[in-house]
Order: C-alpha cells, then structure tokens, then sequence
C-alpha cells in the first residue's frame, strides 16, 4: 500500500511551533548569530536565516557534485558569465556580449570592466581563462574535478587583452554559452584556484566576485554570509546590478522537516527549504510564500538498462511506458504545482518538445503488448515466460524525499497488468555504492538532473565522449548514436531543433527513458516579510534582490 503523507494536525503544529522557538534559538546561539525580527529592518537592511536539510561533502568550488547547501552558498558568493532564467533565457552578467564563428567552434567573451574578487584581483580576462582550465580539465592528481558538463570538445582559451576572451573548441559546441550559467560555472579568484584541495575545501579562504562574502562559517552547521558594499556588476536581468538589499544571510542546517517550517511560522527563521508537498496548501492558506520552482533539465523518471532481461525487449519497455498512470502519481503523492511529464526532458527546457501521446496511461496496451512479447498472466496475477516472473526492483532516490511513496503508487498499477514489484530504500552513502547505471542488479535507475543546454543530453545518454551511457546500449543503438553526433555537430539552434525532436520521440518511443513527473526538487516556505527573491535556471533562490519588510 502507497505510504500517505497527511498535514500536521493543529495541535502537533502547535507543539512544534513551540518547540521551535526554544529549538532554533539553541541552534542560532551555537552558530554566533542572531535573528533579526522585522521590526528591525526596512527596505535596505535585515538579516535572513535559512534552514536547509542537508550539507554538501567539500567546499572546493571545482567539485563535479554540488548539493543544494552548495548550490545555494555558491549562488551569493560568486558571478558566472551569463545568467541563465527558470526559462533557460541566457542573458548578459560579467560577459556582457558575445560572438561565436559560423559553425560554433569558436567563441569571443566581452567582459565587463572594473569587476573585482573579494580578494581585490581583477576580474579580467586571465581569471577567466584560469577558470575555463579548470572546468574543462580540473587538477585529478590533487582532488580537483572537472565539471561534469562542461564541453568535453574544449581545446583552449587565450586573453586577447585585458577584457577580451577567445574560447576554441574542437568540433561544434553549441552548448557551450548557455553551458555558462550552469552552477558549476562559478567564477572564483585565480588566487583561490592556485591554491591546494585543502586550503580550497576552507570555505572561508575562497574569494568570489559575488554580491556576499563569508563572514563564519562551521562545517556541518552553518554558513553566514554579509554583503559585499562595493558590489556594482549584477546581472541586468534580475533588475538589479548595485549591492545585495540585505545585509546578511544565514543558512543553518536543520534536518527535521517540520522544524524547518515551523520555526518560520513562529518568525524565528524566514525560509524552510524542502517542507513535504502535503504541507503547502495550508501553509499557503496561513499566508506563507510557497514557492516549487521547476529546474531545467531531465524530468523524473527511470533511465532502463537495457542489457537485463526482460528489459532487453523493447515491448516489455514500451509496455512499462504504457503502464503508469502518472496523473494518479500527481493527484495522490504531489499536488497541482507538480506538472505531468511531456517528454523526458523538462518542458521549460529550450528544445523540449510535448510527447504527451507516448506517456499517456494505456493498460490494455501494456497487456497487449506483453502478451505479444510472451508473458502469460498466471492465477496470481503475476506474468511468466520460460518459468520465470515478469519482475521490476525499484531502488527509490534517498535524494528525493517522495520517490518511495511514487514507486510504491506505481508497483500498484504495474501489478494490476502483471509485474512483481520489489521496492528497496537504501540510505545516500549505500544508495550511491549499490545502485549504478547499467549495474548488474539495476533493471531503472531514477534520474534526477539538472542541465542548461538539451544539446548535452544526448552525451550524457549514451557512451559517447565519457558519456554515462544510461541505458547501458554502448555502441549497439545505431540511430541514437548518429542522433547523437548530428546534435553535438549541429551549429545553430535552427539546425538543432528537429534533431532533438526525433531524439525525444525516439527514446520515449523505445523505452528507454520512463519518465515519472516534471521534476520540482527544491521547495521553499518563506516569510511573507521576505520579498523579491529570484529563482535561476537551475530553481536556486538568490536573495541579491531580496528585502524585508517590518
């Protein structure tokens, strides 16, 4: 049976209201810092705290993992190139233009002038360059990773002069501007990059250009930020380029859920990051801010491995394609700010197109479709071919609280056509060392991924360029592959557009990609005295634009 989440009660939101205050006010006093309540600030002033779930692994900017801890500190404390929107608009930041040759292997950055890191080195176009090294190659022997999205293609880059950037590529790399603005992407000081892994996982020795610096910081606990004064290079899209409004921002770690969000309903914090989906009609009722920004990147869903039987049979796939009601997954685990899945790829993605028709729920032709393939409905129920049960194991994502209440919404309706389900939840650390792509055991990895640029997908997809190659095909799907490399050599989005169409269709119409819902992986209550927050491409909160009201 599909476990519920169900909203507090009024009483058991009354105690934690309670305990909240007495809770946070220990928690704020180990961390050095004190809430600021709102009659304490105006418009251009205040301090914001933070409480999130979950801290990240290091601190050394260059690392291929961020979590959303990182992502957020990360966000305020450093620039990129370009800003990338929630609707994967790219738009000038410290590039304030750009050109590119005719068939994308080569590119020109024009920075802005007068940008400086934290540490009082300039911006300039040999910081620039330091960064792109880094990115593409990282230092492996020290335990400094590349960015995993960044353009494998990438040849070289030279400083024209002080404000003036040449990036040379080997093949066309299309991707490569928006690929900017992804929050790996993060601009940090020559001098912090020069230094070793150790000195660079010290948060409080790593100098961005961003609108905030660090002031404390504790690992597992906190992370305090106050803003930089002389701040004057925000990106034009946001409306704003002077200094950040407000004057500090705090995240703190608080593990508990209903913590988080009742110390924001008791005014001792002003966000609670990730609160349960069942929560936020009502928190939204009591005048919360509720905000479930959608990422760019892949939707929700399971990448199949398509070298474990029965899985190796494209009519099993399709027939599993068939046979999920995903509007019953939104009605009954998420609520209306959760959309239905068009496709494999976010529909807020430039260049997803809506594949609705290959995804929408059809048992009969989940049954058809297996009878055709062999597997005879038994007594029970349960399918069987050659002795052997129609059988799924589903590993539910530790990193999505939901995903074990969605699987087992899901084993109920393949049930019903004839599979065996079995369900395993495993904690991060033996999540991440027992459940790979393509593994032995692992007949669907669940997919959560953020991306700027669909162009990359189809790397990431197959075994192309250190791709992961996700549905362990290797090199034995030959209209992937040419999909592939026509989408990697494509120089204009013009040219590119089609080719990513009949990529969707193609993977959704085989089976290799089941996806489940859009995804919305951050979720935010916050006070309604914090206004003017914006959420990027990636759904990161920047509170740059951000005040507070008494």
């Amino acid at each position: 049976m599909t476990d519920r989440i169900f909203p507090l009660s009024l009483s058991r939101r009354r105690l934690l209201t309670a305990t909240a205050a007495l809770a946070l006010a220990t928690l704020v006093g180990t961390a050095n810092f004190t809430p600021v309540h709102a009659e304490e600030s105006d418009a251009n002033g205040g301090d914001v705290t933070f409480l999130i779930d979950s801290l990240g692994d290091t601190w050394i900017p260059n690392n291929s993992a961020i979590s959303s801890f990182q992502g957020h500190i990360w966000g305020h404390v450093t620039d990129k190139l370009l800003y990338v929107d929630a609707e994967g608009k790219v738009s000038p930041w410290i590039a304030e233009r750009w050109e590119q040759n005719d068939n994308a292997t080569e590119f020109t950055l024009h920075l802005k002038s007068g940008v400086t890191f934290s540490d009082g080195t300039p911006l300039d176009a040999a910081a620039v360059v330091a960064n792109l090294d880094i990115w593409y190659a990282g230092r492996k022997n020290e335990g400094i990773n590349p960015i995993g999205l960044f353009p494998k293609t990438y040849d070289h880059a030279e400083a024209v002069d002080a404000s003036t950037v040449k990036v040379v590529f080997k093949k066309p790399t299309l991707g490569f501007i928006p690929t900017l603005g992804y929050h790996g992407s993060i601009l940090i000081s020559p001098k912090t990059l020069a230094q070793p892994a150790s000195e660079q996982a010290d948060l409080s020795k790593t100098s961005g250009s961003g609108p905030y610096v660090v002031e404390a910081w504790k690992e597992g606990d906190f992370v305090k930020l106050v803003k930089r004064k002389d701040y004057n290079w925000g990106p034009a899209a946001v409306g704003h380029t002077g200094p950040a409004f407000l004057d500090t921002l705090t995240y703190k770690l608080v593990s508990e859920p209903s913590l988080r969000v009742a110390s924001v309903q008791s005014d001792q914090a002003d966000v609670a990051y990730n609160a349960s989906p069942q929560e936020l009609k009502s928190l939204k009722e009591e005048g919360f801010t509720v905000a479930t920004p959608r990422y760019l990147g892949f939707v929700n869903g399971w990448a199949v491995n398509t070298k474990l039987a029965p899985y190796d049979d494209v009519k099993v796939r399709q027939a599993l394609q068939a046979g999920i009601d995903r509007q019953e997954i939104i009605d009954t685990v998420y609520t209306p700010d959760w959309k239905l899945a068009t496709s494999f790829i976010q529909s807020n993605v430039p260049g997803a197109t809506d594949h609705s028709d290959l995804l929408a729920y059809n048992p009969e032709k989940a049954e058809k479709l297996l009878d055709e393939a062999g597997w005879v409905k038994g007594g029970d129920g349960i399918r069987t071919k050659d002795g052997k049960p129609l059988s799924l194991t589903l590993h539910s994502n530790p990193y999505l609280a939901t995903s074990k209440s969605v699987d087992e919404l899901i084993a109920q309706q393949l049930v019903k056509i004839g599979w065996k389900v079995d369900i395993r939840a495993y904690d991060v650390v033996t999540f991440g060392e027992k459940v790979k792509y393509g593994g032995p055991a692992i007949p669907t990895y669940e997919v959560t991924r953020s991306f700027i640029d669909a162009g990359t997908v189809a790397g990431i997809l197959t075994n192309a360029n250190n791709g992961e190659n996700w549905f362990a095909l290797d090199d034995r799907d030959q209209k992937l592959n040419d999909l592939r490399d026509k989408i990697a050599g494509a120089g204009s989005t013009e040219a590119r557009s089609p080719l990513l169409d009949e990529l969707q269709t193609y993977v959704l119409d085989q089976g290799y990609f089941i996806p489940r819902t859009q995804i919305v992986q951050r979720i935010y209550v916050q006070s309604p005295k914090l206004k003017g927050e914006v959420y990027n491409g990636v759904a990161y909160a920047s509170y740059y634009t951000a005040t507070k009201s008494d």
